[in-house]
């Protein structure tokens, strides 16, 4: 007989393992190439001590001459805060009840929830890694009634619950993204019109300051990152240049040499929007040089040079990344584990509710350690 005991040994000992993979490798393509460990976890943040710069302990000299003087490796300490990163899963009693007698019901009931939580956990994921860390989606450009003009749809959808920011405040929170209208930018949230919100951030329920370091971030103009001040560290800058229009060859192909010429650093990975990719194909295959190759996790991507190009859908409009994966790295406390009671169990009743919920979580931060072995191509007219 199918009972919430039941239901929690098969979370534990099946779905576990299987969702944490689909989380880990089918996010997309990006997060597949990315290391994820373990080390250099502290507690409840992330020190990383990174190397830069040059051993200065090397020198010629005469043959009975003095030797070089010893010159110590140069180090930064990057330090960063765990992020919190959850998925939840709903069951109601009467769902559990009602297939108690089914063992077959009972498994395409959790089968459903699973699906459901990879799809929801999948889409916010992907999103954080090209975010800046803020958790904003949108910035609202114009308000009428309840419907709200925003700058970019690209991280919303139907169902997410958002809050709003003026200023770093809350101005509204709880509010239910109800329809997303993709060709003229505009959503509509649940509640009462908020008048003054031109001008304002919209950012997932919770989450204002709290995602992980994205390429957003990494790309962005702050003074600091992961604590180090980018002023007194020049190598903390990447590589950023404006495409000017049309996409061409020669300026990716710049990019990449200028990021192995300056920082001895290798592009393993590209990744843009799809507009962007529609142009490159449609400018490689003028030259008949469109090739395919597979990547890990069964993605298949066009090939620029023998380097892998993908699309995604959270990379910014017109905007093209030229990474070493090698330098990036999720840092986690563990992977992957379901919330625990004290009791040991995973699905818990919610207070008043016929409802038991179980939560996903993982501690984790992104770190690049060599910000500028990266580059963006930015201001491509898309396809």
């Amino acid at each position: 007989m199918v009972t919430t005991q039941t239901a929690d040994n098969a979370l534990k000992s099946y779905y576990l393992g299987i969702v944490s993979d689909q989380l880990n490798l089918s996010v997309n393509p990006l997060l597949a190439k990315i290391r994820q460990s373990t080390s250099d976890v502290w507690g409840k943040d992330v020190r990383k001590l990174v190397r830069y710069g040059v051993n200065g302990g090397v020198g010629a000299g005469t043959e009975e001459g003095a030797l070089p003087a010893a010159g110590a490796n140069r180090y930064a300490q990057f330090v960063a805060t765990l992020k919190n990163l959850y998925g939840t899963v709903d069951i109601s009693d009467k769902a559990i009840r009602s297939s108690a007698n089914n063992e077959g019901a009972f498994v395409n009931l959790l089968n459903d929830e699973m699906e459901g939580l990879v799809k929801s956990s999948s889409f916010n994921f992907g999103r954080m890694l090209f975010g800046d860390g803020t958790g904003k989606l949108a910035t609202v450009s114009a308000v009428s009634s309840a419907t709200y003009t925003v700058d970019s749809v690209k991280a919303l959808a139907e169902g997410m619950i958002v809050d709003v920011y003026d200023a770093g405040s809350p101005i509204a929170t709880a509010r239910t993204v109800l329809s997303v209208d993709r060709e003229n930018k505009k959503i509509v949230l649940s509640g009462a019109s908020i008048e003054d919100a031109e001008g304002a951030a919209i950012v997932l329920q919770n989450s204002y300051g709290l995602e992980i370091t994205g390429l957003g971030a990494i790309f962005s103009d702050s003074t600091t990152l992961y604590g180090v001040s980018r002023a007194d560290n020049p190598w903390l800058k990447p590589y950023k240049q404006s495409a000017g229009g049309e996409i061409a060859e020669t300026k990716i192909q710049k990019a990449i040499d200028k990021l192995e010429e300056n920082a001895n650093s290798t592009v393993n990975f590209i990744v843009c929007s799809w507009g962007v990719k529609r142009a490159l194909a449609e400018k490689l295959s003028a030259y008949k040089q469109a090739e395919s190759m597979e990547l890990e996790g069964g993605y298949r991507a066009m090939s620029f040079n023998g380097i892998p190009v993908v699309a995604d859908r959270f990379c910014p409009d017109g905007t093209m990344y030229l990474l070493n994966t090698d330098d990036f790295c999720l840092h986690q406390l563990c992977d992957w584990q379901w919330l625990e009671g004290e009791d040991g169990k995973i699905l818990r009743q919610q207070a008043g509710k016929p409802v038991y919920t179980a939560t996903l979580v993982k501690y984790a931060e992104l770190i690049c350690s060599r910000p500028c072995g990266q580059a963006m191509l930015s201001g491509i007219t898309e396809a």
